[in-house]
């Protein structure tokens, strides 16, 4: 049974990140402490009660294709009705458009649980929301009145239309056209791999389809976005004749079987009619805001997935009973042997690193956003440019190791489905792949944030991080070994940093060949500041009221700060010495 975090969300909300200041910037007045008990409460009994009981009945099942359309598992069209009902749709979203406004921080804890507890539902509204803040930045005053008040409230789904048969991660292969007609369009051609493209749950979806204008320049400059309803929509909202665009198929996947993954053509006849987004040609442009939120989402599934895996890692380790671990009872449960205590600290470290990078990212967000000091805004911008591809790989490349783990922990159980925990491996190995492989966020990562400004932001980071670390205090050795284990990292950062920067200098592909391990490296860093700014706090705080709680925190944070950590000496190593063996290396003969 999944059990919501909340104390852990709240520790990383309330103490490492203090996020109550935020009820001083303007338009979030009304966020308080409160607000946040109450809206996670409820978010943990949906995601407890509703979601994760459909989780392993929804892989099971699996959607279905019809030629009427396609059939999620039983329960997910209920489940979503009650989503939309209790108003989570609207959490975060413009008033101006139905919405909620709340904190990225807050929302980004909220989905969290959803995906924990059902990824495949998450997907949906995740999808949407992407859609909505593409309509919202981009589109015309007359699109955002028409379409977005009915995604807001969940009553429509949005999804983004990118990938072809030909074109996989390289949009300037799109094929799809748009033919002029009026002050609309006629799309004709075929999408692959739309997740939610297709399905049962709400009565229209709102594609976001890259598609190129006929006679427009060949490559990623002459690619436009256009909105094409399933269902096309009459001016005064009403929903009129379907749109000739239909799903062919759907993909049979190694894992979130309940995510209908569709193929979708437009077009039979005379075209499915689109609406241009901005302005012609900057599809792209416009496309990057949908991946740039979905994309920290997708960070978000790679420990929330781990969380829900480490869980059941957890119930299995302390109720099976399996040989005589040393120095304990001859009938102890195999957490007590050291290495399934060893894997389950890894667990639990490294998904409580994952979870405040997150959640700190999310808050560079809304002070981006709400902060009224322009040069705060600007700084906080930058800052997250930087994090979000480090959380999009870096969360999604451990949280598929961690899921691992927790099949590991199981033994020979864990291969078999019952036990579910096999689930969450194959649910993850997405992860890495859509929204930007790995390798593409280590790419944006090196050539849009470090290289494009020398590695400023990065400095400044690294500045901000190395002060931090030195002003922690500490009542012990422990304490003050993971300070000293941290600030280590740190410096093997910068100077892993510096490397990578002359290797840009001498040509891409130097840097190119190291740039998942540096991506890898930031993330692991990055995390253990964060983790000894935990221990630090739950150090101050173990004699009160919570020992155990505490007790707990700073023992994970020095389990994180001697076993995991280190990884960041070897990559460092790799980053500044192991460029040649790649690019030396002859493609045909490997």
């Amino acid at each position: 049974m999944y059990r919501a975090p909340l104390r852990e969300l709240r520790f990383v909300l309330d103490e490492l990140l203090s996020v109550g200041f935020l009820s001083t910037y303007p338009g979030l007045s009304e966020y308080s402490s409160e607000t946040t008990e109450s809206i996670l409460g409820e978010a943990a009994r949906f995601a407890e009660e509703i979601l994760e009981p459909l989780n392993q009945s929804g892989d099971r099942e699996g959607a279905r294709w019809t030629p009427d359309g396609v059939v999620t598992p039983q329960g997910f069209p209920a489940a979503y009705r009650e989503f939309v009902a209790a108003g989570w749709p609207q959490l975060g979203a413009d008033p101006k458009f139905g919405g909620q406004l709340a904190p990225q921080v807050l929302s980004t804890a909220v989905r969290e649980l959803w995906g924990a507890a059902n990824l495949s539902f998450k997907l949906c509204p995740m999808l949407t929301q992407g859609a909505i803040e593409a309509l919202k930045l981009c589109g015309s005053e007359g699109q955002k009145q028409l379409f977005l008040p009915r995604m807001v409230s969940g009553q429509w789904t949005g999804t983004m239309d990118l990938t072809e048969p030909q074109a996989g991660s390289d949009l300037a292969q799109i094929r799809t056209r748009a033919v002029p007609d009026g002050d609309q369009y006629r799309l004709f051609g075929q999408k692959i791999f739309i997740t939610w493209g297709d399905h049962d749950c709400a009565e229209n979806i709102i594609h976001m389809v890259l598609a190129r204008i006929e006679g427009a320049p060949l490559g990623v400059k002459g690619v436009s976005l256009f909105i094409v309803p399933k269902v096309l929509v009459n001016p005064d909202g009403v929903l009129g004749a379907r749109n000739e665009l239909r799903c062919v198929s759907i993909e049979h996947k190694l894992g979130i079987h309940a995510s209908p993954t569709c193929m979708l053509s437009f077009g039979g006849k005379h075209g499915a009619i689109g609406y241009l987004i901005g302005s012609a040609n900057r599809g792209l442009e416009y496309m990057f805001v949908m991946m740039n939120s979905a994309r920290l989402s997708v960070g978000l599934e790679g420990y929330a997935v781990a969380e829900r895996a480490f869980q059941r890692a957890a119930e299995w380790a302390k109720e099976r009973v399996q040989g005589k671990p040393p120095a304990a009872p001859a009938k102890a449960p195999i957490a007590y042997h050291p290495d399934v205590k060893r894997m389950l600290l890894t667990m639990k470290s490294c998904i409580a690193a994952m979870r405040a990078l997150g959640l700190y990212a999310s808050l560079q967000l809304d002070i981006a956003e709400h902060n009224p000091e322009e040069q705060r805004r600007l700084h906080a911008q930058t800052r997250v440019d930087l994090l979000i591809p480090i959380v999009k790989g870096w969360c999604t490349e451990l949280g598929n190791e961690l899921a691992a783990t927790g099949v590991q922990i199981h033994g020979g159980m864990g291969f078999i489905e019952e036990t579910g925990a096999a689930q969450y491996l194959r649910d993850l190995r997405i992860t890495t792949i859509y929204e930007g492989t790995t390798g593409i966020q280590a790419n944006d990562l090196i050539g849009r944030k470090i290289g494009r400004d020398r590695g400023a932001a990065m400095a400044t980071l690294l500045v901000e991080v190395r002060a931090e670390l030195e002003q922690l205090e500490g009542s012990d050795a422990v304490m003050r070994s993971i300070k000293q284990a941290s600030i280590e990292a740190v410096d093997r950062l910068r100077e892993a940093t510096d490397s990578l920067l002359e290797a840009f200098s001498a040509g891409q592909e130097r840097a190119l060949a190291v740039a998942v391990p540096y991506l890898n490296l930031c993330g692991f860093v990055i995390g253990g500041w964060l983790m000894a700014k935990s221990a630090a706090i739950a150090d101050a705080k173990r004699a009160g009221a919570e020992r155990e709680f505490y007790e707990a925190k700073l023992a994970t944070a020095r389990f994180y700060a001697q076993q995991v950590l280190p990884r960041a000496l070897a990559l460092a190593r790799i980053v500044q010495s192991g460029a040649a063996c790649v690019t030396e290396s002859n493609a045909a003969l490997i």
